[in-house]
């Protein structure tokens, strides 16, 4: 089972970014992909979360609704974050997490998910 991020890097204030995280060895379709985020000495952050169930985009944080949007293309296996507007606190490292369920806001921050990719860092320059 493998989770691989790519499309981090550094970007100014205002710019964007794509991650698309890679999928393979585990039925995809199954199960719902999810974006968190880990700054240095912060909690991680659950960033958005597409359901297995429906396929509903759900985004935990107020901070990213309308900059970030998360898709999920099951023929490639892949799923994508598109980060427009970027500021210096969307700083992160960017990883990508599938699970049974997308977790709920209370618990993302400790959750252990099923399969976890390796992360991927974005810095903003202000």
């Amino acid at each position: 089972v493998q989770l691989v991020e790519s499309g981090g890097g550094l970007v100014q204030a205002g710019g964007s970014l794509r991650l698309s995280c890679a999928a393979s060895g585990f039925s995809f379709d199954d199960y719902a992909i999810g974006w968190f985020r880990q700054a240095p000495g912060k909690e991680r952050e659950g960033v958005a979360c597409s359901s297995s169930v429906d396929g509903r985009i759900y985004y935990y944080t107020d901070s990213v609704k309308g900059r970030f949007s998360m898709s999920k293309d099951t023929d490639k296996m892949t799923a994508t974050l598109q980060m427009n507007n970027l500021k210096s606190e969307d700083t992160a490292v960017y990883y990508c997490a599938a699970d049974s369920i997308c977790p709920p806001l209370s618990v993302v921050a400790k959750y252990q998910y099923d399969y976890l990719g390796q992360g991927t860092q974005v810095t903003v320059s202000s």
